[in-house]
């Protein structure tokens, strides 16, 4: 992975980081917590622990397993729905127990989201969860968080652009764009990309008001702009199987071609469950569930 030196984007697509070696830049995603999935939560809660019990056995003394996902980030989690609600739902049925889902507000960098969701917990009260999902499994970000393992990638991204096909040749270089108008989320990785390309060439052309990719992407198939910028996972899900369009890795020597994985994160003391987790993900992989969960996505699985 090369060294992006980027700052965090905070509005949006919360979870995805490309790390450097003294810093981490997350590729936005936002908002949520205060939602619980699983009925009798409050019950469960109330049941007492055995003394010194490990992380795997508490989540299977209370019967709950619970998660932390970025909120607003399609098409892994929008609105209660997703990639990453349905990992979530056949991870917990992997261990034998229900489903409590924490959506939560991305903050500043990962670092802080690991250590709200992850160890320690929100100071405004919500967190940790036993698990947080899409956490960019990158060895800068390990040593940068002692306090967490991270673990089982389940998907690679990468930033990407999509053309409308009768109007753009395919974009081997950025200056094919000539003056046609682009949609890019502007805080974003594929947003910096493009507003600092070429010397800012491309800035007037340029719509930034776009959440996220598939904002972008959708501006697009209404024919609002001849081209569209944001991550694989973006694209694909308003875009794919659409022969009008074609999406291709993004033209820039500033970033890798082969993306990143992604992955999730546990406290460091929860090995067992890590285990179990990795297990779970193996299975899910193995036997086609994985894939089958992207594809409702409209997204074609990657293996990290």
């Amino acid at each position: 992975m090369v060294d992006q030196g980027l700052p965090r984007n905070t509005p949006r697509q919360a979870a995805l980081t490309v790390a450097t070696h003294t810093k981490t830049m997350a590729l936005t995603r936002r908002d949520g917590l205060r939602w619980l999935g699983a009925a009798g939560l409050v019950a469960a809660l109330g049941k007492p622990l055995a003394a010194h019990a490990t992380p795997l056995a508490r989540v299977r003394e209370l019967g709950l397993l619970k998660v932390g996902i970025y909120h607003e980030m399609p098409p892994f989690h929008d609105d209660g729905k997703g990639i990453d609600v349905e990992l979530a739902k056949a991870l917990a049925e992997a261990l034998g127990v229900k489903l409590a889902l924490l959506p939560f507000h991305a903050d500043d960098n990962m670092n802080d989201d690991l250590r709200n969701m992850v160890w320690k917990g929100h100071y405004l009260g919500y967190g940790p969860a036993d698990v947080l999902l899409h956490v960019p499994v990158d060895k800068p970000l390990m040593d940068a968080n002692p306090q967490v393992s991270i673990f089982a990638p389940y998907y690679r991204d990468r930033v990407m652009i999509a053309r409308q096909v009768d109007r753009l040749p395919p974009l081997d270089m950025l200056s094919l764009l000539g003056d046609a108008p682009v949609a890019v989320p502007g805080q974003s990785l594929a947003g910096w990309l493009l507003i600092g390309a070429d010397g800012g060439a491309y800035k007037n052309q340029l719509n930034t008001q776009p959440k996220d990719g598939a904002e972008a992407a959708r501006a697009l198939l209404r024919g609002e702009v001849a081209a569209a910028a944001g991550l694989a996972s973006e694209l694909e899900s308003v875009l794919r199987g659409d022969a009008r369009f074609a999406i291709a890795p993004f033209p820039s020597p500033r970033i890798s071609r082969g993306g990143w994985a992604v992955g999730m994160a546990v406290k460091r003391d929860a090995t067992e469950l890590a285990q179990a987790l990795q297990s779970g993900i193996n299975e899910l992989a193995a036997s086609g569930r994985l894939r089958e969960m992207f594809a409702r996505g409209n997204v074609a699985w990657q293996a990290a």
